[in-house]
């Protein structure tokens, strides 16, 4: 038992040291709509994954509702959208992370994830070139290939098997796997291949960011089973559309107070709006967030870091040094 404390102790040294050291993930991360409330995210957790991620993101269209849901939600939250009272530009980014943002190089490699292997190579490319050297997550996102990659029995092949392969290039970077977005025009495809996503990143301990979950509940967690990418939806897989929960959603709730106006290619600002608070739930999370009841989080500020460590060593040290005798004593 006391070798066993002694290996958890070196471990949790390390990641309260960085909490980006690479130990071997013994569970996943996965990124949805559970995810996406962002008043429990306490400052303290913002300030971290600001002060110790540097983000390389690749993508296209897609994949731009999470940096424009992101931009937009810095005015927003300064004047006190649902109720926040963070520090003024909390979540700002930009990219080299200047005047305290967080550092998030967008559109650094070209192309997304549906191109192989031109994702690959362009990750390589990025990562060997020089002034690069910090980078320490990278995220790619897809446009609409995902259907076909499955329905073309590609996506271990050209996705998750290279992506794995990256991983293992540089084991010192964390790389985000994602979900594909939503599309009903190909339903059965669509959900298949997001399906042996969520299953191979639970099954393997990534950490996955699930876009395509996240497009697929209100902010109430009303889930819509066949919706679209636009927030459209649908009453069965061939049946007739009946609304728009992003749009039904925003008329009944208040604009700069319940959601924010911003730029969502394909779709509607909500859904930009949940992408940006579930990015910055992944990047709390990435720089030792434990969530809104982390266990790990002795002294509840919000990080699992040396502090934490302190309390866990005095308490184990403390179970280790009562003397034989007083132990017998209370027999």
């Amino acid at each position: 038992m006391r070798l066993q404390r002694i290996y958890v102790l070196l471990v949790l040294s390390l990641c309260a040291i960085n909490p980006l050291v690479k130990a071997a993930r013994t569970t996943p991360l996965v990124i949805d709509h559970t995810c996406t409330d962002i008043t429990q995210i306490p400052e303290e957790a913002i300030l971290q994954a600001k002060a110790t991620l540097h983000i390389a993101y690749g993508h296209t269209s897609h994949g731009s509702q999470i940096t424009t849901g992101m931009t937009g939600l810095v005015t927003f939250a300064d004047a006190g959208g649902k109720g926040l009272q963070h520090s003024a530009r909390i979540f700002a980014w930009n990219q080299g992370g200047s005047g305290g943002a967080l550092d998030l190089h967008d559109y650094a490699m070209s192309g997304d994830v549906g191109y192989y292997p031109d994702w690959v190579n362009n990750t390589r490319a990025y990562l060997q070139s020089r002034g690069n050297e910090h980078v320490n997550v990278v995220m790619w996102s897809w446009c609409g290939q995902v259907d076909s990659k499955y329905a073309n029995n590609a996506l271990f092949s050209e996705y998750l098997t290279p992506m794995s392969q990256l991983e293992l290039e540089y084991p010192s970077i964390t790389f985000i796997y994602m979900t594909g977005h939503v599309d009903h025009a190909d339903d059965s495809n669509n959900k298949a291949a997001n399906q042996i996503i969520r299953d191979y990143c639970r099954a393997n301990n990534k950490v996955l960011f699930d876009f395509a979950d996240i497009e697929s509940y209100d902010p109430d967690g009303t889930y819509y089973p066949f919706p679209h990418d636009s927030c459209d939806y649908y009453s069965s897989l061939n049946g007739s559309r009946i609304g728009n929960w992003a749009t039904e959603w925003q008329n009944s709730h208040r604009v700069n107070v319940d959601w924010y106006n911003c730029s969502a290619a394909h779709s509607q600002p909500l859904n930009a709006n949940q992408k940006a608070y579930a990015a910055w739930w992944l990047f709390a999370s990435l720089a030792g967030w434990a969530g809104p009841a982390g266990s790990a989080d002795l002294n509840g500020d919000g990080i699992v870091n040396a502090l934490d460590l302190a309390i866990l060593s005095q308490q184990w040290l403390m179970e280790i040094e009562v003397p034989e005798t007083e132990k017998k004593g209370r027999r």
